[in-house]
């Protein structure tokens, strides 16, 4: 391979094979000194099977080797799977972050609300901008979503033309915004389009995703013929829906309370950047008391069944400031993220042990999707005619669906790419050409630790099986120096015998030092081992787990 030729190369280290942790780079240059540039910085969420975990970013290693060479950032939305890990990762990156102004205004507020959180140098790019960034020509094209100020981006190199969509849909109604640019998407794919990077979140689902406004009527029908009080959770970043319920709010003669800090952060921004002119002052929810249950609309965080949100602590009775009554109705205007199926039921089923009427998208258009179903990637095909494709933002399920779907498109090549791949895209057949380091770091508190990190691996294992602490002393002869000291967490009281856990646990301490010659009891490390093994064997045998056991032994 010629090696003074420029290469365009695509390397995603998140979005493919998941949907979430959207980070990808382009690459342009010889193979020896190729400048990259990074779209999107963003998280996964933690399930149960990661105790203590809540976070979840991509692994840049791969960027440490090229950072130098590294020109920039670009944020196609602010949607925390495109833009959660910034805060953590900048440091590693060191670069310029381009993004629209919502979701520039979104990261400095977050930066604000995060002590000792880096000052990220942002460049502004309203939609419809072009910049310049090293040898990428950068346009930020207009698309519907389900926040403002989403972007596809046309990345122009000397190698051609990459569209990267971000997350879109074809949307002519939305509530707030600008509609998906098909007349400048048309153009684009008129000057030719080498490859298009698109979203699969939806290529399994036939048809056209309904409008915004179509659940903005809905929204406005509920809203009207409830007689109590009315509250909507959705996503906090969606401040078209937002807005839709604000209005409805509005027709009826009530106002709007708002609580959950998220939500709280994302209305400011959007006032900011203009985005809810002549819509009414949003109260705050410690004047909740003093409204009238007929004049009041509530708009709360927690549609994910968030345990820490407004909407668990409601359902549980425990919010300090809002209290819901029978006849009270809540609308979930949004659809479960998978995993969080349970939390969300367990919101639900407190909320109707209240007496309260819960409303959701198998109810009534209360929610539509942000992306794409068959028909619109259809359109985007057709209007952009790439010569490569690369599905996008998806499980390997909608990946290869994507890519079925592409070949029927007629796309000449369509490659079914996964993080760490390294892809050719220029000059040449497309292929994978290498595998760069990829994965997932935790955010464990404020740390960032690697999967496969002990202190995971022991916290896992704790949370199965529980831990014993045992301690105590041994004179110079060898001989216990006062009873030994023992705590439990985790395990039951009692055996299914019904005898005593601790005293099970005392015995085999006992039993152990016994059988134990005095002269070994002197080497305090064999003594703890012996002492261990026979704690973890004598629960093990009665309970039918080992818990994990620690064992401190001192000479006196």
């Amino acid at each position: 391979m010629n090696t003074t030729v420029d290469e365009l190369v695509f390397v995603p280290l998140g979005g493919l094979g998941e949907i979430g942790m959207n980070a990808a780079l382009y690459g342009i240059g010889p193979k020896s000194r190729r400048k990259w540039l990074m779209i999107d910085c963003g998280v996964t969420f933690a399930g149960p099977d990661l105790p203590g975990i809540d976070l979840i970013v991509p692994d840049i290693s791969f960027i440490h080797k090229i950072r130098r060479d590294l020109v920039g950032l670009i944020i196609t939305h602010a949607h925390e799977d495109h833009i959660g890990a910034v805060a953590d990762l900048w440091p590693k990156l060191g670069c310029e972050v381009y993004a629209t102004p919502f979701a520039a205004g979104l990261l400095e507020t977050k930066r604000l609300a995060e002590p000792g959180a880096p000052q990220v140098p942002l460049k502004v790019v309203g939609q419809g901008g072009m910049v310049d960034i090293g040898p990428f020509s950068v346009e930020f094209i207009a698309v519907a979503h389900s926040i403002p100020e989403a972007c596809a981006l046309a990345i122009r190199t000397s190698a051609g033309t990459v569209l990267h969509t971000g997350d879109w849909k074809i949307d002519p109604t939305p509530v707030m915004g600008r509609p998906t640019d098909e007349a400048r998407l048309r153009e684009i794919g008129d000057e030719g389009v080498l490859a298009l990077v698109s979203d699969s979140t939806n290529i399994l689902r036939d048809g056209i995703s309904p409008s915004e406004t179509d659940v903005a009527a809905t929204l406005a029908e509920l809203i009207a013929a409830a007689p109590n009080r009315v509250m909507v959770t959705t996503f906090a970043s969606n401040v078209g829906r937002i807005k839709a319920v604000a209005q409805a709010a509005a027709k009826c003669g009530r106002s709007v309370l708002i609580a959950g800090r998220a939500l709280e952060r994302a209305v400011a921004v959007a006032r900011e950047c203009g985005l809810l002119d002549h819509v009414a002052p949003f109260l705050p929810a410690d004047l909740f008391r003093n409204m009238a249950r007929d004049k009041v609309v509530i708009v709360a965080t927690g549609s994910q069944g968030e345990p820490r949100a407004a909407m668990a602590r409601i359902a549980e009775g425990i919010h300090p400031d809002l209290t819901l009554a029978p006849g009270d109705q809540v609308i979930f205007s949004s659809r479960p993220i998978p995993g969080n199926e349970k939390g969300i039921n367990n919101v639900i089923n407190g909320l109707i042990d209240q007496g309260v009427q819960v409303i959701t998208d198998r109810q009534a258009l209360v929610h539509v999707s942000g992306h794409p179903r068959r028909s619109e990637v259809a359109q985007m095909y057709d209007w952009v005619r790439p010569q490569i494709a690369i599905p996008a933002h998806g499980e390997a399920l909608h990946l290869g669906e994507h890519a079925r779907f592409a070949r029927e498109r007629g796309v000449p090549h369509v490659l079914n790419a996964h993080n760490g791949d390294m892809v050719l895209l220029a000059p040449g057949t497309p292929a994978v050409i290498d595998q760069v380091p990829h994965g997932r770091l935790l955010k464990d508190g404020n740390v960032l630790v690697p999967m496969q990190d002990e202190a995971i691996r022991a916290r896992i294992k704790l949370a199965n099986a529980g831990v014993v602490t045992v301690a105590f002393a041994l004179d110079g002869k060898g001989q216990l120096a006062g009873d030994p000291d023992v705590l439990m967490a985790g395990l039951p009281a009692k055996t299914k015998d019904g005898e005593a856990m601790d005293a099970l646990v005392d015995e085999a301490i006992f039993r152990t030092l016994d059988n134990q010659r005095r002269a070994r009891r002197r080497d305090t490390d064999a003594t703890a081992l012996a002492v261990e093994r026979a704690v973890r064997s004598a629960v093990g045998q009665a309970w039918g787990k080992k818990p994990t056991v620690h064992v401190l032994v001192v000479e006196v």
